[in-house]
């Protein structure tokens, strides 16, 4: 079973320091969500495990499946089976989303075996119809300039019909709730839920408990001044959306 690490994590941006000893493990099979207020470093994180080159990481260890993360590129992260869906996606004017799809299946396979020779057009198509199906997407979507005037509910319906094709190990989603109206925020959550199970962990980043009423996690973590102050199970989400932050505040100082 994958599972990824991460292990007393530091990190600064321009010698100011974000994370502050963030340890958390995720494996297949199970949703994790963190919550937290602005400015605690939720994002930072997602970042992190990616390898942005804007975030230094300063002590700790990332692992998957003991592997050193940070001696992998962001590329390298992604074959081995690490993904992001981004907060903000960027467009992508002239390429398609069946392209960009495609060129990115070949990619983690030819990484696995250099002699592959791709996936076949056929199958790919019968690959990328059965996955938009799932997520209730137009088939003309594919032919579309990746996120090129997408609204805010395509662009994550992007992303996470990426992650549905790409089918990695471990999942991170960065604020896949923001901007979604709540028919888009349904068709995401069921997206994902369809995918989360045995073979796919996911940590899902969110300010709100509305996400997490589609979807359902089996451990709910408090983010506040750069480290996991509080975690529980959905109850505490609940709790959250009830109480807010200011009785984790003490807490969080508590642990400078």
């Amino acid at each position: 079973m994958s599972q990824l690490e991460i292990k007393d994590l530091h990190v600064s941006i321009e010698d100011k320091e974000i994370l502050k000893g963030l340890s958390l493990t995720i494996k297949q099979g199970e949703i994790h969500a963190i919550m937290g207020p602005n400015g605690t470093g939720k994002s930072t994180l997602a970042y992190t495990l990616m390898g942005h080159p804007n975030y230094t990481v300063t002590a700790g260890e990332i692992l998957f499946n003991g592997e050193n993360v940070l001696e992998m590129e962001p590329d390298e992260r992604s074959r081995a089976g690490i993904f992001l869906a981004f907060q903000y996606p960027v467009a992508i004017p002239g390429v398609t989303v069946a392209n960009f799809l495609r060129s990115a299946i070949n990619s983690r396979r030819r990484a696995e075996n250099p002699d592959d020779k791709g996936i076949s057009i056929p199958e790919f198509r019968k690959l990328l119809k059965e996955k938009m199906d799932m997520l209730k997407m137009d088939h003309n979507f594919a032919g579309r300039y990746l996120n090129d005037g997408f609204s805010g509910g395509e662009k994550k319906r992007a992303e996470i019909l990426q992650m549905a094709t790409l089918k990695p190990e471990i999942a991170i989603l960065d604020e896949t709730d923001s901007g979604l109206d709540i028919d888009a925020l349904r068709i995401v959550s069921e997206g994902v839920n369809a995918l989360a199970g045995g073979e796919l962990g996911v940590l899902v980043i969110t300010h709100y408990q509305r996400l997490l009423n589609y979807i359902k996690p089996h451990f709910v973590h408090v983010m506040m001044g750069g480290r996991i102050v509080e975690s529980g199970g959905p109850e505490l989400a609940l709790h959250l959306e009830e109480q807010g932050y200011d009785w984790l505040r003490e807490k969080a100082e508590e642990n400078v």
